[in-house]
């Protein structure tokens, strides 16, 4: 057995198939990634890595399997997935997702495949684990795998204390010990038991409050958007492709973008923190239905056509259109007078959260600093904002501008 200090669950014991799966090289290459990718740059104490999140996941499961009285190989296959949840991640967690998938038709690397060899498959092999049967569960197929990826999985348990606790930040303080004390399997689906609607809000409220300020701070979106055009140059640039990128830590993307002329202004500005700046920063109301649905090409056209009339370098513009807000965990299951109810149904919470994500919504246009204002002025112009009576931020902390004071 191997004890493992943690600065949010303190000891850790790790025994048994994850004690052999910590040593091997997927696991150990989360060391090397961070878990929130670009916020570090907003929050400089989130430096808490994939890895760390990936025990903190192990130790809930096993305490919910303990509270559930479930044992044996059906655990064991639990507490292997539960480590392995995110081996299939690539450099900065999520924020270059969106590259790979548009080349390779996924998101990450395939947690099937990454079991199915190497020493992960020797270590899950020698415990008597069938590989496939584990990377189901990582899916979160069966009834045991709504434990490591659902409604209530512990991962969600997990990052968000973490999160809250490495950025100091308090709003993603969770009482994660009730949770998975409270947690019943009825008829196949996991449940909070009676008496627990409250502990499922708190969950959902945490996770509604820690997004504008941490997880879509602007900060952060920006430099996401930077990277992602980066690793985007870089995979036409050179001969790299999406499945060597998916597969390297953050360290090995930076490196590569700084040793390719085409992208090493992007290494450059993320290194030392010289971002673009907002150029617009616009309300759902203020942004037409056909933008927000837009595809890849249809942004990267409205990019170049903003860039074009304000005669500044198509790199010197990009364009930010997040999706549409969603509420998983508003389908959190729980037990109201022995009947198992879905939480958007039992909680009055819930339409109230789901008002304020839509009011926190923004579009953003982002350009160097020298560009940002004639860039703002002509993509309001060309995105067809309706600025009138919606507030956009100015590039200016604290300045909130009306389409007049655009023009």
């Amino acid at each position: 057995m191997t004890t493992i200090k943690d600065s949010v669950h303190d000891h850790i014991a790790v025994e048994g198939v994850a004690a052999d799966l910590l040593e091997t090289p997927p696991v150990q290459r989360l060391r090397r990634v961070k878990q929130l990718g670009t916020v570090t740059l907003v929050y400089p104490s989130a430096n808490h890595t994939r890895f760390e999140h990936s025990l903190g996941v192990y130790y809930l499961a096993d305490r919910a399997l303990s509270h559930l009285g479930i044992e044996g190989q059906q655990a064991e296959r639990v507490r292997a997935a539960a480590l392995l949840h995110d081996v299939g991640h690539s450099p900065f967690s999520h924020n270059v997702e969106a590259v790979i998938h548009r080349k390779t038709g996924k998101y990450h690397d395939d947690v099937h495949d990454l079991l199915d060899r190497g020493e992960v498959a020797r270590v899950l092999t020698d415990h008597g684990l069938n590989t496939d049967r584990v990377a189901d569960l990582v899916a979160g197929d069966g009834e045991l795998g709504q434990l490591v990826s659902g409604e209530l999985d512990v991962d969600r348990m997990d990052y968000l204390v973490r999160d809250a606790h490495h950025t100091g930040v308090p709003y993603g303080t969770i009482d994660h010990e009730r949770l998975v004390r409270e947690l019943r399997f009825v008829d196949g689906e996991l449940v909070l038991d009676e008496g627990n609607v409250q502990t499922a809000e708190s969950l959902l409220l945490a996770r509604a409050l820690m997004n504008p300020t941490v997880y879509a701070h602007h900060v952060a979106r920006i430099a996401k958007s930077m990277l992602r055009r980066g690793a985007e140059r870089l995979l036409t640039a050179t001969n790299v492709t999406a499945s060597d990128l998916r597969r390297w830590d953050d360290a090995d993307l930076l490196v590569r973008l700084r040793q390719c002329d085409e992208t090493a202004e992007y290494a450059r500005r993320l290194s030392e923190r010289d971002l673009y700046k907002r150029s617009v920063w616009a309300e759902r109301t203020a942004v037409p239905d056909e933008l927000v649905a837009a595809d890849h090409r249809d942004i990267r056209t409205w990019e170049h056509a903003i860039a074009d009339s304000a005669n500044v370098d198509p790199d010197s513009v990009v364009l930010d259109v997040p999706s549409e807000p969603s509420m998983t965990e508003s389908t959190s299951r729980v037990l109201v007078n022995g009947e198992v109810r879905r939480l958007g149904e039992q909680s009055t919470l819930v339409n109230a959260i789901r008002a304020a994500q839509r009011d926190q919504w923004r579009l953003g246009v982002y350009a160097p600093e020298d560009d940002s204002d004639r860039v703002g002025d002509v993509a309001i112009r060309e995105l067809g904002l309706d600025l009138d009576g919606a507030r956009v931020r100015d590039v200016r902390p604290g300045i909130h501008a009306t389409l007049d004071e655009f023009n």
